[in-house]
């Protein structure tokens, strides 16, 4: 079959891999008809998550068509057409059934925090991912989920990370009806957690970046208002000023570990790699939040230290909220959102790029070429 091969730091390539096999009695295979290109895949394809290791199959948003079941295997059959959860979740070990299916004790078992993860490096497990014609997805007997005959596909695919990944951003933040929200990066998931930060009664949302395209389209899309903070002399000061000097009710570090605007921060995390990336976008969502209010973080960083303001975090008394999104405890009201227009999940998509070109879809998506806001790969096998 087709799929993704990584190579090394910004190297990728389309290469035949052997067809993925059934190893546990409760595995599935999918053959993949969409999956996308994240944000946090360019932390891999960067170089900036460890043990990311030559030869790996990255992709853990996708969607696709059972066309192999294990013998244990009754809640899915051949033939359906799922959208398969970017986590790797056994639903049964203590922390799934406290719905935190981003933190499995049994899929990724030589980890003390994250649970499996679909191409994510070794630190999440080690599992190949869906940037391929064909997937192996275990515990299909509780990850994988009937795509509505009426959903298009394009939302289903993002319904396996985008979508959910913004919305708990915004569920964590606690919004309060009335409350000002700030969403750090306007990346998918960011533009997707200024959109949900209404749903929750946000009164006012603002979103910060530096790429005026993307600050564009979130204007039209959450709707929100929108900065380049290129433009400010201190991004805290600025959301200082626009909120009365109080600072906002909920921040929201939707950047991670790739954050832009700070020297300091840019050479020590991804330069030289001394800590667990840029934790820019983390330093002035805590700076800038309100005394006694909330920080949602859902950009990714690595497993070691990050240089952090803990001191500010204890003096003003904030709250920091943080994990992988659990989506397959989000995912009943998200399908009912998309399904009632509430959320739009495919206007985000503006590349749809064949498998086969996908060392091509990394370079637009990495550099931001041609106003590109969410890629999506079609395998050759689609249907």
């Amino acid at each position: 079959m087709l799929a993704m091969n990584y190579r090394g730091p910004r190297r990728v390539r389309i290469d035949s891999k052997p067809y993925p096999e059934i190893k546990h009695p409760e595995d599935a295979i999918i053959r993949v008809t969409r999956s996308c290109i994240c944000g946090s895949d360019l932390h891999l394809y960067n170089g900036n998550v460890p043990d990311t290791r030559v030869g790996m199959t990255f992709g853990h948003e996708f969607i696709g068509i059972v066309d192999q079941i294990g013998p244990e295997v009754h809640k899915i059959k051949v033939g359906d057409q799922v959208l398969v959860p970017f986590n790797i979740a056994c639903g049964k070990c203590t922390f799934c059934q406290q719905g935190l299916y981003g933190n499995c004790h049994e899929s990724n078992t030589q980890a003390s925090a994250v649970g499996g993860i679909f191409g994510y490096s070794h630190t999440a497990g080690g599992y190949d991912g869906g940037q391929a014609e064909y997937v192996r997805v275990p515990y299909a007997n509780f990850g994988p989920t009937v795509i509505p005959p009426d959903m298009d596909p394009d939302d289903a695919v993002l319904l396996t990370d985008v979508v959910p990944t913004g919305y708990q951003a915004a569920e964590m933040g606690g919004i309060q009806p009335g409350d000002t929200v700030v969403v750090f990066g306007a990346g998918p998931v960011g533009i997707m957690a200024a959109r949900c930060a209404w749903l929750f009664g946000a009164g006012r949302v603002i979103v910060l970046d530096k790429v005026e395209y993307r600050l564009e389209f979130v204007r039209n899309y959450a709707p929100c208002e929108a900065y380049n903070f290129t433009e400010m002399d201190d991004p805290v000061v600025f959301i200082k000023k626009i909120t009365d000097w109080m600072g906002a009710d909920v921040c929201i570090d939707a950047v991670g570990a790739e954050a832009a605007g700070s020297a300091l921060q840019t050479i020590t995390g991804r330069k030289l790699l001394i800590q667990a990336g840029s934790a820019t976008a983390l330093h002035w969502a805590i700076n800038s939040v309100k005394k006694g209010g909330i920080v949602s973080i859902v950009g990714v960083y690595g497993p070691t230290d990050n240089l952090v303001p803990i001191g500010n975090v204890v003096n003003k008394g904030i709250t920091i909220r943080a994990n992988q999104a659990s989506v397959k405890r989000l995912l009943p009201r998200l399908i009912e959102h998309v399904q009632n227009g509430i959320l739009n999940p495919k206007a985000m998509i503006t590349h749809r790029v064949p498998l086969e070109d996908v060392a091509d879809a990394y370079n637009i998506f990495a550099n931001k070429l041609d106003n590109c806001i969410k890629p999506v790969l079609i395998p050759s096998t689609k249907s």
